[in-house]
């Protein structure tokens, strides 16, 4: 993987992150096209390193929200933050599990499997479409609700499913007020990406074996920087909620990538 590669894929990653189409999926369709022939292993340190880039945009744009919540924690008290914490802890478990008990399985379906990205990104336009015709909710995200959005993000781990797509969707679904769906969606991954990161180098799973350091922080850069705006993007489209163009995009993309496997040698 060359320099600019990795910049490409890099701001790849930051767009589609917070933008409902799906970063995984795009980010296994452009090493696809620019034939990167990474073995799963290495392919899957590569998501790791952009996805934790993300993250960290995350924390950013919601500072206040984070600094708030943190404090209180610190309280040591059932209030309003331990409760919403406590939400984001449930939705966790599922993707947790997935991600503990099917983890090799897991990285082989980051290797290029441009068959399965299209038929998810179907998935992804499918239910973008149900969601964008949904009535909206005014409530706040439950324990129950918290327990399938968490369902939802494990599915969401299939390349090709959006992580956000599928998260906000199903929180419209279940009525929660649209901008309390995004700040949920957009907060519940972070424990996710660090609780894997750390799991990962204390493993010593993300040796950086043959992929050169500097691409990874290039990738990183690129990826962290896109975040930042496309996640203020995101947050401002939420809040019109027009998700149809969205929806086509996935089903005019998974198309293609489809159509690709038989008519492209």
């Amino acid at each position: 993987m060359t320099k600019a590669e990795s910049v490409i894929l890099g701001i790849i990653q930051g767009l589609t992150e917070f933008l409902p189409v799906s970063s995984s999926g795009h980010l296994e369709l452009a090493k696809s096209i620019l034939g990167d022939d990474s073995v799963p292993k290495e392919s899957m340190l590569f998501t790791v390193v952009v996805h934790f880039a993300t993250a960290l945009a995350t924390i950013i744009i919601y500072r206040h929200e984070v600094l708030y919540l943190l404090r209180g924690l610190l309280r040591f008290k059932k209030n309003e933050e331990t409760m919403f914490c406590m939400r984001i802890v449930v939705s966790m478990i599922p993707a947790a599990l997935v991600g503990i008990l099917f983890e090799e399985q897991i990285e082989q379906l980051f290797g290029g499997n441009v068959l399965l990205v299209g038929l998810m990104l179907i998935v992804t336009g499918l239910l973008l479409l149900f969601a964008n015709n949904a009535k909206p909710g005014e409530k706040e995200v439950t324990v129950k609700d918290a327990i399938i959005i968490g369902v939802s993000q494990a599915i969401a781990i299939l390349p090709g499913i959006s992580r956000s797509g599928a998260t906000i969707s199903t929180s419209v679904l279940l009525k929660v007020d649209r901008e309390r769906a995004a700040r949920f969606s957009f907060l519940m991954v972070v424990p996710l990406i660090f609780g894997k990161m750390a799991k990962d180098l204390m493993g010593g799973a993300l040796q950086v074996h043959s992929v050169d350091p500097f691409n990874l922080i290039l990738a990183f850069g690129a990826a962290f920087i896109t975040g930042l705006w496309a996640c203020n993007w995101m947050i401002d489209i939420v809040k019109r909620f027009n998700l149809n163009y969205f929806s086509l995009y996935c089903f005019i993309v998974g198309g293609i990538a489809i159509a690709s496997i038989f008519f492209v040698d």
